[in-house]
């Protein structure tokens, strides 16, 4: 039994709704995210993508809505660039709408070459191209977004699984391969709305749900064990905002706020401050604040870890530091973000470095391991954006018993920032089944169980300590012990053999006409 009606039949007649349909399949795509959390819309953004690539036609068509998707995706999701441009000086503000708009469409060519590559794949069977060339090939495409030029993987369809059902494979797969999970549910709904026969038509939508709620039940597996009892922690949100923090005038009262919003929880066993607490070098605050502080955290036998500036020889680094304990223990930042801590291609854009008003923005990246030792155990440190590569993460483990994160989210205000790199981070800790500390500067801080829930939230622009009880944990999941392998190795493989099918193929029929 046929149907009469298919959506990329339609399309195909219409294209200019599709064009329209692939922009907002792309805005649609950004409230599967937080704060919002409409987790089905983000198999349904790459859905309605597939479908207009049905009906595509031609390459460059293929392309153009593989970038009208990108604009609709990173024009909404990630306008929050704008916040921080315009934080960094007289010379970059009026340039921030601009930089942000280009920012935002070199992004877009991700999807759009994705676009340009999935209409290569040419006659193969539209059953083939939805539900294993093209999720392989969106898996690829995120992996390298998150790979080129330093990476931004943000926006991953993975990372907005991380409280609901498809989350059970994180710890197998990591957040590509939720990802490639998403885009094959996407597939299979494309398939729903664009198959004529009526039964294969109710099989995939049914399959849809079917294959959610089963994923789901992983969650049931515990990857990671308890290695202590439990104990508190806490975290201290100073809540200082980007504009003072550097202001030598409210240096004192930084300080002051730190020191006093911890001595009201000398009964945890760690606390932890965010990304850059103390605005100045360690060996600066160390001799009248950070010294007589860890002698008065050890009588209470507590520790701390807070973020803090070090300089060895003529580098400075974006620290953090264990304090409490016989010694210091330092983790320096490995992963710095470009215009940010570093400035790249200064021969290029020395003129503009001028008026750039980022203090500490000639940072170097840290050398060595990704643990230190917190309160007697092991423990593995990231500074904010870090926690944005799960492979990255992943290395300090197993030998990590639990994850800390300090951050500075100030430079994207009370815009979608914050909320998504929440969601971010809480993937880190269902990927590797640790506890993870996230102590910001603004918000939003959480202690975030090994399963991705919240156990405590401060929530963004507020004073705050946040305390919970947590565990140490042991062992490994998959995903620490094989990383993104077990998903970019397979999604490569689909890619490379659909394409020399395709082209194969090609060649058949052009002989064929000749002959």
């Amino acid at each position: 039994m046929t149907f009469s009606f298919s959506v990329s039949e339609c399309l195909r007649n219409h294209p200019r709704r599709a064009d329209v349909l692939a922009f907002v399949a792309g805005a649609l795509t950004v409230v599967a995210f937080a704060p919002y959390s409409i987790a089905p819309l983000a198999l349904v953004g790459p859905a309605l993508l597939f479908l207009s690539w049905l009906a595509a036609g031609s390459t460059r068509r293929a392309a153009w809505r593989g970038y009208l998707f990108g604009l609709g995706l990173f024009g909404f999701g990630v306008s929050w660039i704008y916040h921080s441009l315009s934080l960094f000086g007289e010379a970059v503000a009026p340039l921030a709408i601009p930089l942000t708009v280009l920012f935002v469409a070199v992004l877009a060519l991700f999807p759009a070459i994705m676009g340009a590559l999935a209409a290569r794949f040419g006659k193969l069977p539209r059953t083939v191209l939805l539900l294993l060339l093209w999720p392989a090939l969106w898996v690829v495409f995120e992996w390298l977004r998150g790979t080129l030029f330093t990476g931004f993987p943000w926006l991953l369809l993975g990372d907005a699984q991380v409280g609901f059902a498809p989350g059970g494979l994180a710890p197998i797969v990591g957040a590509y391969g939720v990802s490639w999970l998403m885009a094959f549910l996407g597939g299979l709904f494309a398939l729903a709305l664009a198959e004529p026969r009526l039964l294969r038509r109710a099989v995939a939508l049914a399959l849809v749900p079917a294959i959610w709620a089963g994923v789901g039940q992983l969650r049931a597996i515990h990857w990671t064990q308890p290695d202590s009892k439990p104990f508190r922690v806490t975290l201290i949100q100073g809540n200082i905002a980007q504009q003072r923090k550097f202001q030598p005038q409210a240096f004192a009262e930084i300080l002051a706020r730190y020191r006093d919003m911890t001595r009201a929880h000398w009964d945890s066993k760690l606390i932890v401050w965010p990304e850059t607490a103390i605005p100045t070098l360690y060996r600066v605050a160390a001799p009248d604040y950070l010294d007589p502080l860890a002698a008065e955290a050890r009588r209470h036998g507590s520790d701390i870890v807070l973020g803090i500036f070090r300089q060895r020889g003529q580098r400075i680094y974006n620290a953090v530091v264990s304090i409490g304990g016989k010694q210091p223990e330092f983790y320096s930042k490995h992963h710095l973000v470009p215009f940010g801590e570093y400035m790249p291609l200064k021969g290029v854009f020395g003129w503009l470095y001028k008026g750039i008003n980022v203090p500490m923005s000639d940072l170097s990246p840290g050398q060595g391991g990704y643990v230190i030792h917190a309160a007697g155990f092991p423990v593995g440190v990231s500074v904010c954006y870090e926690d944005a590569y799960g492979a990255e993460i992943a290395r300090a483990l197993p030998q990590a018993k639990l994850l800390i994160n300090v951050s500075n989210d100030a430079w994207f205000g009370d815009s979608l920032a914050p909320a998504q790199h929440m969601q971010i981070a809480r993937m880190r800790a269902l990927e590797t089944g640790r506890y993870l500390l996230r102590a910001t500067n603004t918000g939003i801080s959480a202690i975030v169980a090994p399963d991705g829930h919240i156990l405590g939230l401060g929530d963004w622009g507020r004073t705050v300590a946040v305390s919970a009880d947590v565990r140490l944990m042991r062992g490994a999941t998959p995903y620490v012990r094989f990383g993104n392998a077990l998903t970019l190795v397979p999604a490569t493989v689909i890619v490379l053999l659909g394409g020399l099918f395709a082209v194969y193929a090609q060649r058949r029929i052009r002989n064929k006409e000749n002959n």
